[in-house]
């Protein structure tokens, strides 16, 4: 029946006479029930942290796209064991000053003046710990690491700007072996490597895994996520890459590092494990990745560069051990750079081209020879004389029965 009803508006100098008339237990804030933890983290649980400076307790947050504008919203809780990648969009009215002011490009504001906590606790404060976006546990015992890492680019524009961001979370669990500076990943097979597995790289003491540049939507190239090269599985890909910001220098050499750099990505591959069980401590179960990048021919145009375009990586691999149960090996890899000359303040954009290819250079052994078999080379007649020894044996047996026959009935008649 309310709906029938004007509502009276009520101003705020009037707000407490009626609060004091109709006010009842609605207008009392809630008691503030501290929340119960689990001794460990499960599986999409919250990650904890702890801001010191403030003595608050909070979550981990990762910041997701919402609705169909794809903006960024920061209150999204990172959960446990949860590997995701996300991708929003941040408007900005003034770039200049929101560079300076605005906590989303801060990348302090990532990691800093907090800690995250190695198991959900209910009190206390555990001892603070060196923060990253990916972590590492083991088991029940929580989180061992966690760690950060940013890549960042200059921007130019001042009014209505807008930026891309992207948030990557990843979690492995701890080896029980002596950490080195390297990440723990999960092993790509034991020994050898299971089709479909990542393939293990090292440079500079760390091990990563192989990838090759990815496209997003617009066909352009990624600058931030790359696709995991996986053992057995040859693969193609292709973006277009700007050059906007490089062609302004007019430098050869400096454009050809760039896109270099852009094929082989943040980690550039040196060696590759032989196995996918490789320890970087064990040099003999790593091999050196060949590298044969575009010949420096002079061309007529003195305004062109010879640019790599297309990246061939050739992966060789053998089957090794019982044939019943056979490892996969790599015997070798080679990056192959293909070139065209390209020319200054006439393109933007380049089309660059990655193949990967898996050759099987398994030599296998003959299939093993049966049981000797005996071929047996005999006269037609051999068996004549034990053929004649026994008609004549028959012969003499049907004599003998006869005469001893004559004697039985000489002897009855003799009788009576």
């Amino acid at each position: 029946l309310n709906d029938f009803q004007q509502p009276q508006d009520i101003k705020g100098s009037d707000f407490m006479k009626f609060s004091e008339k109709y006010g009842r237990h609605s207008f009392i804030a809630p008691s503030q029930v501290q929340p119960s933890f689990p001794a460990f983290y499960r599986a999409g649980d919250p990650i904890l942290i702890y801001f010191d400076s403030s003595s608050l307790l909070s979550m981990l947050r990762q910041p997701v796209k919402m609705g169909a504008s794809g903006l960024c919203v920061d209150g999204n809780p990172a959960g446990f064991l949860d590997s995701k990648n996300t991708s929003c969009t941040r408007i900005f009215a003034n770039l200049s000053k929101s560079c300076m002011t605005d906590p989303a490009l801060d990348a302090a504001s990532y990691y800093r003046d907090f800690t995250v906590l190695k198991v959900p606790i209910n009190g206390a404060i555990v001892q603070s710990m060196k923060v990253i976006y990916e972590v590492e546990y083991s088991g029940t015992s929580g989180i061992q690491s966690v760690s950060v890492q940013f890549k960042v680019s200059n921007i130019s524009g001042n009014f209505g700007s807008s930026l891309q961001q992207h948030f990557t979370l990843h979690f492995w669990v701890s080896a029980p072996i002596t950490k080195t500076l390297s990440h723990t990943l999960p092993r790509s097979g034991n020994p050898g490597y299971i089709t479909g597995a990542p393939l293990l790289i090292a440079n500079n003491n760390a091990m990563q895994h192989m990838s090759v540049l990815r496209s997003e939507s617009d066909g352009s190239c990624s600058q931030f996520l790359r696709h995991t090269v996986e053992f057995g599985k040859n693969v193609r890909t292709g973006c277009k890459l700007s050059l906007f910001p490089l062609l302004e220098t007019s430098n050869c050499s400096y454009i050809q590092q760039k896109l270099y750099k852009a094929f082989q990505g943040m980690d550039r591959a040196e060696d590759l494990a032989i196995t996918g069980s490789a320890s970087l401590t064990q040099t003999e179960e790593w091999t050196t990745i060949l590298v044969q990048n575009c010949s420096g021919q002079t061309l007529n145009c003195t305004s062109c560069c010879m640019v790599p375009v297309t990246l061939k990586i050739q992966v060789l691999w053998t089957k090794v051990g019982l044939l019943s149960n056979p490892q996969a090996q790599i015997l070798g890899a080679r990056y192959f750079y293909q070139c065209h000359p390209l020319k200054f303040l006439s393109t933007h954009m380049v089309s660059v081209t990655t193949v990967v290819t898996f050759t099987d250079m398994t030599d296998w052994p003959e299939p093993p020879r049966g049981q000797p078999q005996r071929h047996w080379k005999l006269p037609f007649d051999i068996f004549f004389p034990f053929k004649v020894a026994l008609d004549l044996e028959n012969s003499y047996r049907s004599d003998l029965a006869g005469y001893f026959l004559l004697i039985l009935i000489m002897s009855s008649i003799l009788c009576f």
